[in-house]
């Protein structure tokens, strides 16, 4: 790792540069652009697997090898803390960002179980937040545990609605995301902690959608990421700040300080903070270059007929954005973006089980079906991104029209 690990003096996890690990692009292979959960950074990929050689065993063994994992670990945890300006003793490794997330929302409720039992969250965060949420509101046969604060039409929370939902008695938790991974648009952060504090209430910040991609949140009490936002491997990231009342209702050992039961795979926080540090090295560049693909893609996508581009304009993750059009369904455009050599998400579908609505475009009142969401690569895992966008503008109104033809809406 560029930052520094302990060398045993058998093993070597510099890694190629990335131009040698991804080739350039060639015809006929296909876009990415939707990378929510991934693909990781080359270098990452690349230390992951040295790692696999030197940091296999358990940190807590006394042996040599559990000493030598004990260590790569704890320099991984001081590489993530050390980007996002937190002490190491914040920081804990979780198995993923949604278990990360909510197991953030469970501690602080349990430390304040006391006081109360009322968690209040905008009605645009992860599901990982509002179904257990709504779960234990059910439980206990009383609604108002839960509140859903409402958003405007570009998804950012109401924060006057925000202030009222945190003065009702026995409200513990808050709970907002700093930018919303599906349309884009950034939260109040400032005012929302303000707010919050005001009544006593930590703020659960869910950065999940852009640790890596935009600037690190520090309006928080209690922060969650996901190393795939950032180019790594599945691997969820809990900070808890020195001074917050927190506490897991199950913790059994002081695994990840007591936070989790999981004893992190070390080479996954290898390669996590590997991927930290290589991406954002690169992060003013990179910013400054998917934010102009993704203004490509807006133009685009607002130049089709009947079709409109969600999420704030300006004030938003730079990298995702997500449009609907009238009369077609977002599984179709997909699908037919897919045969085109396109890899687009919709935002028509939490699953593609279940094919519900997005709550997210449901909460924001805007058109819940006929959704195609962008979410672009880092540079590095996609060295010839604005090709691949300006290849997608340039399908993008012939790709909507042939579906709705053959749909028999295309005069409409």
């Amino acid at each position: 790792m560029s930052g520094g690990l302990p060398d045993d003096g058998q093993h070597d996890l510099e890694t190629a540069s990335v131009s040698t690990v991804v080739p350039t692009r060639s015809p006929g292979v296909r876009r990415l652009l939707d990378a929510s959960s991934g693909p990781m950074h080359p270098v990452a990929r690349d230390t992951l697997r040295a790692a696999v050689e030197v940091g296999w065993a358990d940190p807590a063994r006394l042996h040599a090898e559990g000493r030598r994992a004990r260590a790569l670990l704890d320099r991984s945890r001081e590489v993530v803390a050390a980007g996002l300006g937190v002490r190491p003793s914040e920081v804990s490794f979780l198995p993923s960002g949604p278990t990360a997330l909510a197991r953030a929302v469970d501690g602080v409720a349990y430390a304040a179980r006391r006081r109360g039992a009322r968690t209040v969250a905008s009605a645009v965060e992860h599901s990982a937040v509002l179904v257990p949420g709504r779960a234990r509101a059910s439980a206990g046969d009383d609604a108002s545990l839960f509140a859903e604060v409402t958003v405007d039409p570009l998804g950012r929370v109401d924060l006057d609605a925000w202030r009222s939902a945190l003065a009702v008695p026995g409200t513990v938790v808050a709970a907002l995301q700093s930018a919303n991974g599906e349309v884009g648009t950034r939260q109040p952060l400032a005012a929302a902690r303000d707010a919050a504090a005001a009544h006593g209430t930590p703020l659960v910040v869910d950065a999940t959608a852009s640790l890596g991609r935009d600037d690190v949140p520090t309006d928080w009490d209690v922060l969650v990421g996901d190393a795939r936002s950032w180019g790594g491997p599945p691997l969820g990231v809990l900070v808890v700040r020195d001074g917050v009342r927190w506490h897991w209702s199950e913790a059994r050992a002081d695994v990840e300080h007591g936070r989790t039961d999981v004893t992190p795979w070390v080479p996954l926080a290898l390669a996590a903070a590997e991927a930290w540090q290589q991406t954002t090295t690169t992060l003013a560049a990179d910013t400054q270059l998917t934010r102009a693909l993704v203004d490509d893609i807006r133009r685009a996508a607002s130049a089709v007929p009947d079709t409109v581009v969600v999420g704030d304009p300006d004030d938003r993750l730079p990298h995702v954005v997500t449009f609907s059009s009238l009369y077609v369904d977002g599984e179709s455009v997909v699908g037919a973006f897919d045969t085109a050599g396109f890899a687009v998400a919709s935002g028509s579908a939490c699953t593609s089980s279940t094919l519900e609505p997005s709550h997210v475009l449901a909460a924001m009142g805007v058109l819940t079906h006929g959704n195609v969401r962008v979410t672009l690569p880092l540079p590095a895992v996609s060295p010839a991104l604005a090709d691949d966008v300006s290849a997608f503008t340039a399908a993008l109104a012939p790709t909507v029209r042939a579906v709705r033809d053959q749909l028999g809406v295309g005069d409409l």
